[in-house]
């Protein structure tokens, strides 16, 4: 069953309701101007369910509890982005050609532990978190000696399920250094996938997690949150931003998005770069004077 013809798009009420929903549960602000990629997305579970009309998808869904099947798959479809590994060089240059080697010379003078505590928020099906993982194997000498837990979050249960199978397929696989590829990766006999070897993949756990609730683990040394806020209205933002202030300690690392839009949201952080930044003290967040 399909969407009838004339209703392609959902109407600008539907529209409404829709983003208000999306809002309450994730925290995700879907603008007017997103009504053609919200109705496709849409589009996808009415094919699925057999449902005819968004209308009635808005009621099944509001009458479901959000931890139903139905509500994942729906939250994957609007809120899922373009994933896969080493993407952004800026960042993983900076983390495995600078911050990594700086941890490993800190450990030989006795001013820190062989410890790392990584978190991957929003980290979908995990590609940026073996990114992490596969820089720690590179840039960390005797990395097996060392206590490295890589945490990935996502808010979507089949997208964790995904992460936790650690499968990457070769668009996934595209950026990553061949050697790298070699030395930390093991093909998939017969399939077109790859799977990172034991090693790598013991640093990795992933669970479910929606960011604007607080997040038990505490601290990360460094802390990725990338392309995820600019979907966030300011007082979800800002929500997020003071979870985030509860698993960091003075000189841990965020690092963001391009275009998060958070700059003059961000006390208590120093700007290292302008998507990285140190985190100095808690102090309650709240918007500056500039917006960014």
């Amino acid at each position: 069953m399909s969407v009838k013809p004339g209703q392609e798009l959902v109407t600008d009420a539907e529209l409404k309701r829709y983003a208000k929903l999306i809002y309450d549960v994730a925290g995700v602000e879907i603008s007017p101007q997103k009504k053609q990629l919200l109705s496709n997305r849409v589009r996808r579970r009415l094919k699925v369910t057999g449902i005819a009309s968004f209308e009635e998808y808005y009621k099944k869904l509001v009458a479901l509890p959000v931890t139903d099947d139905e509500w994942d798959h729906f939250l994957q479809e609007v809120t899922t982005h373009e994933t896969y590994l080493f993407r952004d060089d800026s960042n993983w240059n900076w983390f495995r050609n600078e911050y990594l080697p700086q941890l490993v010379a800190e450990t030989r003078t006795g001013g820190r532990p062989k410890k790392l505590r990584v978190w991957s928020a929003a980290c979908s099906t995990g590609d940026e978190a073996c990114t992490v993982a596969c820089c720690a194997a590179d840039a960390i000498p005797g990395y097996s000696q060392w206590d490295v837990k890589i945490l990935g979050t996502d808010i979507g249960v089949g997208a964790v399920r995904e992460a936790n199978a650690a499968r990457f397929n070769q668009r996934a696989m595209r950026l990553v250094p061949p050697a790298l590829q070699k030395k930390l990766f093991d093909e998939v006999k017969g399939e077109p996938f790859w799977t990172p070897k034991a090693p790598v993949k013991s640093m990795m756990s992933f669970r479910q997690h929606n960011l604007l609730d607080p997040l038990r683990e505490r601290p990360f040394d460094v802390v990725f949150l990338k392309n995820v806020l600019i979907y966030f209205n300011t007082e979800s933002k800002l929500r997020v931003i003071e979870n985030l202030q509860r698993v960091m300690q003075p000189g841990s690392m965020l690092v963001l998005g391009a275009a998060e839009g958070v700059s003059d949201l961000l006390n208590g952080y120093e700007r290292v770069r302008p998507w990285l930044y140190r985190f100095v003290q808690a102090t309650k967040p709240t918007i500056g004077k500039a917006g960014s």
